[in-house]
C-alpha cells in the first residue's frame, strides 16, 4: 500500500460520531434562533471549523493510525480534542446564548463550580496526565467503549478548561495576567508529560509495539516512513511538547492581542469629542 492509498481508504463514517456531530450543528442553529439575530460571521465560521476538526480527528486516517498503529497519530488526535476543537466551539457562541441557558439554575451552578481556574486547570490538566497512564491508556486501545469514553472525557474537560480564557461575553473569563499564567502553567505540565513519553522506551503501550495488521499497512508505516516503534514513540512525545507547547504559545499571544485590542478601543473611547449642544 502506498501513502496516497492509505490517506484515501482509511476513512471512516462511524454513525454515532456523524449523529453527534449532526446533532451539535443542530443545537447550535436551534440556539441561534432562539437568541435572535444570529452571532457574527466570524462565529458561525468558528463553530463549524471546530465542528469540522472534530470530525477530521475521529474520521480520518489519524484515528486508524492511532488505533494500534502509531503513537503519534494517537496524540495528534489528542492535540484536536483538547487544543482546537474545544477553544473554536466556544469562540463560536454568542454572548446572548450562554445568558439565556445560565438562567437555568443547574447550568448556573454548574458554572460556578466548574468554572472556577483551580478547577478547571486541574480538571483539563489532570485528564490528560490520567489518560496516559498506562493502564487507562492501554484499556482504552483494547475497547471500544473505554476509547469512547476517552475522548468524551478529553472534549468535556478541554471545554472546561478553555472556558476561564474564552468564556463568551467576557464576564467569567480570567484577567490578561492571570490568564498568561494560567496557559503557561498548562504548557509547562503539558511539555513535562510531553517530555516524559519522549524520553521512556517503547513498551509502555504494548499495543504499538507489533501492531495487529489488519489494514496491512504495517510495512508502509515502519520500512516507507521509517516509524519505528522508538521513532513513533518519541515523535508523539515531541508533539505533545513541541507542537503542544507552541498551540499554548498562541493562545497566549490571543490573550494578549485581545489585551490591547480592549485598551485601543477605551483610548479611542477617551478621545471621541463629545458632541456639542445646539
Amino acid at each position: 500500500m502506498t501513502t496516497w492509498q492509505l490517506l484515501r481508504s482509511t476513512w471512516h463514517g462511524h454513525p454515532s460520531v456523524l449523529l453527534g456531530c449532526l446533532a451539535l450543528l443542530l443545537a447550535y442553529l436551534a440556539g441561534l434562533r432562539r437568541v435572535g439575530g444570529g452571532p457574527m460571521g466570524w462565529r458561525m465560521a468558528a463553530f463549524a471549523a471546530g465542528v469540522a476538526a472534530l470530525l477530521l480527528a475521529l474520521l480520518s486516517p489519524l484515528h486508524a493510525l492511532g488505533d494500534g498503529y502509531l503513537f503519534s497519530a494517537h496524540m495528534l488526535q489528542h492535540l484536536l480534542l483538547l487544543q482546537i476543537v474545544p477553544p473554536l466551539l466556544l469562540l463560536g457562541l454568542p454572548p446572548a446564548l450562554i445568558e439565556r441557558l445560565l438562567r437555568r439554575a443547574v447550568l448556573a451552578a454548574a458554572e460556578r463550580a466548574l468554572g472556577q481556574p483551580l478547577a478547571a486547570w486541574l480538571l483539563g490538566s489532570g485528564a490528560v496526565w490520567a489518560w496516559h497512564l498506562p493502564s487507562l491508556y492501554n484499556a482504552a486501545l483494547a475497547s471500544e467503549p473505554a476509547h469512547i469514553a476517552e475522548h468524551l472525557c478529553f472534549l468535556a474537560t478541554a471545554t472546561i478548561f478553555w472556558w476561564p480564557v474564552l468564556a463568551p461575553g467576557g464576564w467569567a473569563r480570567l484577567g490578561t495576567l492571570p490568564a498568561l499564567l494560567y496557559l503557561f502553567a498548562a504548557a509547562a505540565s503539558s511539555s513535562a508529560l510531553g517530555i516524559l513519553l519522549a524520553a521512556t522506551p517503547p513498551g509502555m503501550y504494548p499495543a504499538y509495539l507489533r501492531p495487529t495488521d489488519r489494514l496491512g499497512i504495517l510495512p508502509l508505516l515502519r520500512d516507507g516512513w521509517g516509524l519505528t516503534p522508538a521513532v513513533d514513540q518519541q515523535l508523539g512525545g515531541l508533539l505533545m511538547w513541541i507542537a503542544g507547547g507552541l498551540l499554548y504559545l498562541g493562545a497566549m499571544l490571543g490573550v494578549l492581542a485581545r489585551w490591547y485590542g480592549a485598551e485601543e478601543d477605551e483610548r479611542l473611547e477617551i478621545a471621541r469629542p463629545e458632541p456639542r449642544s445646539l
